[in-house]
């Protein structure tokens, strides 16, 4: 080979730099496999024994129903476990209902000191409120590895207590008026202002509370060494209730006019069976309509934001479907005289869950394998699971 035949001989050609693929996600469906005719079984004898015990069944009833709706609950093709000791349940309910009779008692004899058990009731709920999410969230699991609630007593404070400042104003500010008495006009004004001005705030700050409550509720859950965040502004919360009172505003608007139409068409006959017409259709709109409405935008707002580092939820929950089943189920309900509702139940979670999707970044089953080795103490806090003993919150 001469010099400029060597020089022309091609090398080797440069190999391109590999770049990192991202991984590739898993879009697990959510699937509902229970049966309207399989829980009503469950919902009688529940409903029985509750009525026989004078409520003291409750508890166990609650227990199996939970169990009932979270193992035909299935995330890919694996159901959900529920290992709550119905016993412990049980204790939280006692506790709960000593205090409810305790309260009822004393408002008929010492009205005063139930005012204060009630204030004390108010400022321990956040605290059972959290401890109710954390005995659900320990004793459900996922393919063996059990979830949990991180959330803080400081952060449950922050997020519960704001609710409360209305009734507090109300509490300290109204005049106390005897009932046999006639109130002052000064007394009256003092009522009128008052009342606005809380419904003024409580229409300005619900939004922001209800975000902080989401916020903490949907930031604290704890599942294969992964904690979730929420990622949904105060503004995305504003929009929905902004959504909510327009269509609020809308029925009212289609109501009036309804009555205006039957009252101008007839005489005084005609305007009274208007005005009575018009508070049955509301109270049949409200939760036919509104209630539907903020339940899917509520359900896509907060289960589209909720996301871990390797998982996030879809959720694409349409209003007409929950519209045309809460619509059929109303009905059947009323015709069945309530025998329909556990169907109900039923027809509704379905709706409500094979909406939704759980999209895992990466290979499922290495991401629960190393989660199995790290589930750690939590299965044997026994300290931790009496006080996050359910109470029905």
């Amino acid at each position: 080979m001469t010099p400029i035949e060597a020089a022309t001989v091609p090398g080797p050609a440069p190999v391109a730099p590999q770049q990192d693929t991202p991984p590739r996600v898993q879009t697990l469906p959510i699937r509902f496999t229970g049966s309207g005719s399989e829980y009503f079984r469950i919902w009688i004898v529940n409903l029985l024994l509750t009525l026989v015990t004078f409520s003291l069944y409750w508890p166990f009833a609650r227990a199996r129903r939970i169990a009932y709706f979270q193992n035909n609950t299935l995330v890919g093709d694996d159901p959900l476990g529920f290992h709550g000791d119905p016993w412990k349940m049980f204790r939280g309910y006692i506790v709960v209902m000593v205090l409810a009779i305790a309260y009822g008692a004393l408002s008929e004899t010492v009205p005063a000191v139930a005012a204060v058990l009630l204030l004390l009731f108010a400022l321990v709920w956040p605290a059972l409120w959290r401890a109710s999410l954390q005995f659900r969230l320990r004793n459900t699991s996922w393919r063996g590895v059990r979830m949990a609630f991180v959330g803080d007593l400081k952060g449950a404070y922050g997020a519960l207590l704001p609710f409360f400042v209305p009734a507090l104003v109300l509490v300290l500010f109204l005049p106390d008026v005897a009932s046999d008495e006639k109130p002052s006009p000064e007394a009256s004004r003092r009522v009128l202002w008052v009342l606005g001005a809380v419904a003024v705030y409580t229409l300005a700050v619900l939004p922001w509370c209800f975000a902080r409550l989401k916020r903490y509720q949907h930031g604290s859950y704890l599942f294969a060494g992964e904690r979730t965040e929420l990622r949904a502004g105060n503004g995305r919360f504003y929009g929905l209730l902004a959504r909510v009172i327009g269509l609020l505003l809308l029925v009212v608007a289609l109501v009036i006019g309804v009555v205006a139409l039957i009252a101008y068409s007839g005489g005084p006959g005609a305007r009274m069976l208007g005005f009575f017409a018009a508070i049955g259709v509301m109270y049949l709109l409200m939760p036919l309509i509104v209630v539907p409405y903020a339940t899917v935008a509520l359900q896509n707002l907060v289960w589209a934001n909720t996301r871990t580092r390797h998982t996030r939820f879809r959720s694409e929950l349409r209003f007409g479907t929950l519209f045309r089943l809460t619509l059929v189920n109303w009905l059947l309900i009323v015709c069945t005289l309530g025998l329909y509702w556990p169907f109900a139940q039923v027809r509704t979670a379905r709706a409500r869950l094979e909406c939704m999707a759980l999209q895992v970044k990466g290979d499922v089953d290495s991401w629960m394998a190393r989660a199995q080795v790290r589930q750690g103490g939590v299965l044997g806090d026994a300290a931790g699971d009496f006080f996050g003993i359910d109470v029905g919150l």
